[in-house]
């Protein structure tokens, strides 16, 4: 695994829940990422290791630090932990840069779709495709339940301002306030049917590509909206941050007790049904590779020697995968036969 220890020189508070880190890039070894990718810290915390992704809020053409943006989460071990405790000089380790939410190859029209901490990946992508294509009109349609829980609100005003012919922003926010400084604000949540009308607003074309990073509800009805105005799937891309698990697909699995091989020992683990093989290993002690938690990444893979296992969750298909390789962070044993060798 390959690591980096980088140092902490501020941190800027968003809102009352929401603060930035930003790092110094080290003197040797520059950390090379793209705009709407994640940055993976690695803590101890009362013996426990922990590994969490944070998407970039820094965009490389824009920016010459390095910041990932953290929102505080009730019982978050790690995002508490953060606020409460690291400071300025403190140095973190992190793993290099992932991540696929990236635009590659910009059209004439990118959507930024987003809720709350989505905003994170969608700013990077939003600086760096302003910055970098000129020609490239940027559209962010942004909800909140205010404007005083709106992380980046000023970053996004200033924008705005620089940028009014390339960069549109629509708010909406569900706890209605008057700003006079947000002309564009729109009352309710991005459903369907608000999304169709901003579509049509903006005169959304069939080649444009749309980002999107927030709860399943805005995903389902940007996509939906999107599917009605003929956008092709390979134009739409989303960023999870959790495996979405559908009852119905545990029915068949069961607590079983299996064997993994990792760093040449083995274990036997108990995997409880609805708990992956990850989660089971690190409720155990083996400190397993892992990083997204969510099967956009490679980290946690491992080799299947014997009996059957089941992937639950994947929101896309892993096509670069072998037949006999699994991610154990959304693994689950169908048979206590179950063998399995983790680098």
């Amino acid at each position: 695994m390959n690591t980096f220890t980088l140092k902490v020189i501020a941190i800027r508070k968003e809102t009352a829940d929401t603060i930035t880190l930003c790092f110094k890039q080290p003197g040797l070894r520059k950390i090379k990422y793209q705009a709407g990718q994640y940055l993976t810290l690695i803590f101890r915390i009362n013996g426990r290791r922990y590994i969490r992704p944070y998407s970039f809020s820094s965009a490389p053409a824009t920016d010459s630090l390095l910041e990932i943006t953290i929102k505080r989460v009730a019982n978050g071990i790690v995002s508490n932990h953060i606020h409460d405790v690291i400071k300025i000089d403190d140095s973190i380790e992190v793993m290099q840069p992932m991540g696929d939410f990236v635009c590659e190859t910009p059209s004439t029209q990118i959507f930024l779709w987003g809720v709350g901490s989505g905003i994170t990946p969608l700013i990077s992508l939003a600086k760096q495709i302003i910055a970098t294509n000129p020609t490239c009109k940027v559209n962010l349609i942004y909800g909140n339940r205010n404007h005083m829980e709106t992380i980046f609100f000023d970053q996004i005003q200033e924008l705005q301002l620089k940028y009014k012919n390339q960069f549109v922003v629509k708010h909406f926010h569900t706890r209605m306030q008057i700003n006079h400084d947000i002309p564009d604000l729109i009352e309710g949540r991005i459903d369907q049917e608000k999304a169709a009308q901003i579509l049509a607003q903006l005169n959304c074309e069939n080649e444009s590509k749309h980002f999107i990073c927030g709860p399943a509800g805005l995903k389902e009805s940007v996509k939906a909206a999107l599917a009605l105005n003929q956008v092709p799937a390979f134009n739409i891309y989303a960023e999870d941050f959790e495996l979405m698990k559908d009852p119905k697909d545990f029915e068949s699995i069961h607590t079983q007790t299996i064997k993994i091989k990792f760093e040449q020992r083995e274990y036997d683990l108990e995997v409880t049904k609805g708990k992956s093989i990850l989660e089971s290993a690190l409720d155990a002690g083996i400190e397993l590779p892992y990083s997204c938690q969510t099967g956009s990444c490679s980290t946690c893979k491992g080799k299947l020697i014997q009996g059957k296992a089941q992937m639950i969750g994947l929101i896309n298909d892993r096509d670069d995968l072998l037949t006999d390789e699994y991610l154990v962070c959304c693994t689950h044993p169908l048979s206590e036969d179950v063998y399995i060798e983790i680098d």
